[in-house]
């Protein structure tokens, strides 16, 4: 370890006096971590095809044209066996069992120093590529972002660069994958402070960029400079349309929040029944592939059906139908383990819905529509702004696609008030909700985040003073004069902790000099103190001091042996916090040049 730690001190600092600036360097690495990141989203694009030309013979995007030609039987049991095959892989293979996404790279971000798995980023990605190549209903950016952030999370730890700098490859990993999923790089850009992040540092920011870009680059090189989905023109016909786009936001939030806690009641009842997690994807495989003998645009991505959409391929009924019908599969894949997504399917449900919305718009004022392949765009966007918590990025993404700022503007009004409904009547996002069900928010804001990051063995003192428990009274005086914060912590002969002996503890009986070793340290201890283990968080210390009233704790090895190793003061607590915040506000100010370690 200490060889890696100085191979990597020996080339950041080579780098530094070829670059002669910190910024440059990350800069530097912030443009390798973004060509990992477009080089795996392509792969993974590309897996994708390769598993749905194996599965359905169709290498293209627009399978739901091509499913029309297959027989039922082929189009339930590709899924179900694809289901099947996910479901075990990610039952071996995947820590705790299921697959990891934008959730996880917000856990990395907010509460663990930007550490996060590269194996399992990369498994997670494989899992989804089976899973939406064998025809799930999920999407493909939320795997890529992973993955991507993966890739800027080992970058840092073999580098062993400090938590910024860790965090700010992280934002570049994410902001390459969603630059180079949709030809986008702004939403790449403001994507990653936005959802992953959760912030706009100054310092932070060049960096992300150059590597947004350098994802789009690596993207067009390969597939060329064609956008992620083919938009006709559309021109707001009068500033009069826009109550209906504001109508369109609330409607989404609604469908977003409806989405939301589907996904959440089909986990709940998965739960309390008795299918195995492996054989749970296989299920929910099953039931993708009889809603898709009705409707097969169910089936994978769905760029092919959004298309149709925008082009006002579909009617008033069939919209509504196939609304229903994906958040239905939606909801079951996420909700049972498939891997994947949701940000193809929250684009999708908003197509549908504004496509529908369009139609009803524009037969009740004519004069004044756009068009239902306005109304489309304009749904996507607010649906998925509501999902993903991020009504900024989504804004860009429209607006890069389309180059049109009255319809941006539309989708901004759109958005904004989707995002409203979601955040008040569902508690926020899709991955807020995530992060909730496994005990985190990102709503406690940083300084509770800060408490839980820091452990109780990074600040903990090693010089203290212990008495054995048959030494007698005498001792016990001479040692707590000299003991530091005048405390003693009492032991066993194995080092076990028995008690703690304070001057209060021992009253009147320190300063009776007619008692002697008849009275021993085990007689006059407070036994069973409170205590903390290494591993615990400086929050729990924080808080246990609080209730207890100490002043400083002893720490335990662990519950089993209970051999002490030291203590925690109260004042040490609140200075490592009150130094982390610092560091952590002036890094998202942007106050001080970064340090790389």
């Amino acid at each position: 370890m200490a060889e890696k730690l100085i191979k990597s001190n020996i080339l950041l600092s080579r780098m530094r006096r070829l670059a002669k600036s910190e910024q440059l360097v990350l800069s530097i690495l912030a443009l390798a971590v973004g060509a990992l990141a477009g080089g795996g989203t392509i792969l993974f694009r590309d897996g994708i095809l390769l598993v749905q030309s194996f599965v359905y013979g169709w290498g293209e995007e627009s399978l739901h044209e091509h499913m029309k030609g297959l027989s039922n039987w082929h189009l339930i049991l590709g899924p179900t066996a694809g289901g099947l095959l996910v479901g075990i892989f990610i039952y071996k293979f995947l820590p705790e069992r299921r697959a990891h996404g934008v959730a996880d790279v917000i856990d990395a971000a907010s509460f663990h120093d930007a550490r996060m798995s590269t194996r399992c980023g990369i498994k997670s990605a494989l899992a989804s590529a089976v899973s939406l190549g064998s025809g799930a209903s999920l999407g493909r950016e939320g795997p890529v972002v992973h993955m991507g952030a993966s890739f800027g999370a080992w970058l840092a730890r073999i580098l062993h660069l400090r938590r910024s700098a860790a965090r700010t490859l992280l934002g570049c990993g994410v902001a390459s994958a969603v630059a180079a999923s949709f030809n986008a790089p702004l939403a790449g850009v403001f994507f990653a402070h936005e959802v992953a992040l959760g912030h706009y540092a100054r310092t932070s920011f060049a960096p992300i960029v150059m590597s947004s870009v350098m994802g789009t680059v690596i993207t067009r090189l390969y597939y060329g400079s064609d956008v992620a989905f083919l938009i006709p023109s559309h021109e707001i016909q009068s500033f009069w349309e826009f109550p209906a786009f504001a109508l369109l936001g609330l409607l989404a939030g609604v469908a977003a929040m409806l989405t939301v806690r589907a996904i959440a009641v089909v986990q709940k009842v998965a739960d309390r029944g008795r299918a195995p997690l492996w054989l749970r994807p296989a299920i929910a495989g099953l039931i993708v592939g009889v809603v898709g003998l009705g409707f097969p645009q169910v089936f994978g991505v769905g760029y092919g059906a959004m298309n149709d959409a925008l082009y006002e391929a579909y009617s008033l009924t069939f919209l509504i139908g196939l609304l229903l019908a994906k958040a239905f599969v939606v909801s079951i894949c996420m909700g049972l383990g498939f891997a994947g997504g949701m940000f193809s399917p929250s684009l999708f449900l908003g197509a549908m819905l504004g496509g529908a919305f369009g139609i009803i718009a524009t037969h009740v004022f004519p004069d004044l529509s756009s068009g239902h392949g306005a109304y489309t765009l304009v749904g996507m966007g607010a649906v998925a702004a509501a999902i993903l918590g991020a009504p900024i990025s989504t804004t860009l993404i429209i607006f890069e696609l389309t180059g049109d700022y009255e319809l941006t503007v539309a989708v901004m009004v759109a958005s904004v008030l989707a995002s409203v409904i979601m955040d008040q009547f569902n508690g926020g996002s899709f991955f807020q909700w995530q992060l909730k069900c496994r005990g985190l928010s990102t709503r406690w804001g940083r300084e509770v985040n800060l408490l839980r990051m820091m452990k109780v063995a990074d600040i903990m003192k090693r010089e203290y003073e212990t008495v054995p428990l048959t030494d007698g009274l005498p001792a016990v005086r001479e040692k707590l004069i000299n003991a530091p914060y005048s405390e003693l912590f009492v032991v066993d002969e194995n080092g076990k902790l028995h008690g703690t002996i304070t001057l209060t503890d021992l009253r009147h009986a320190a300063f009776d000099l007619n008692l002697g070793d008849e009275v021993t340290a085990g007689q006059v201890a407070r036994s069973k103190p409170p205590v903390l283990y290494r591993t615990d968080s400086i929050e729990k210390a924080v808080r246990l001091m609080e209730e207890t009233g100490e002043e400083h704790l002893p720490v335990l090895d662990n519950d089993q042996e209970r051999q002490m190793i030291g203590f925690v003061h109260e004042k040490d607590a609140m200075m490592a916090y009150n130094n982390a915040l610092l560091e952590l506000q002036s890094e998202e100010r942007g106050d001080a040049p970064p340090k790389l370690f």
